[in-house]
């Protein structure tokens, strides 16, 4: 755990793009859901955001 934090704040490929893929998975979960309004309402934005960071966090360095 404390290396999954460690790669976060050394801007590490590995852990950033685990949490965006975490964040793209949460999204579409909050889309499929039919029970809680505003998880469906907050879906895309939070898609969206995992999506770019995906694609900006693809450019860092590959971890040690």
């Amino acid at each position: 755990m404390l290396e999954f934090f460690n790669g976060l704040m050394r801007l590490r490929r590995g852990p950033w793009e685990m949490l965006a893929t975490i964040l793209i998975g949460l999204g579409v979960f909050m889309l499929m859901q039919p029970f809680v309004l505003w998880l469906y309402t907050y879906s895309f934005i939070v898609t969206l955001v995992g999506t770019v960071m995906f694609i900006i966090v693809s450019h860092f360095k590959e971890g040690e």
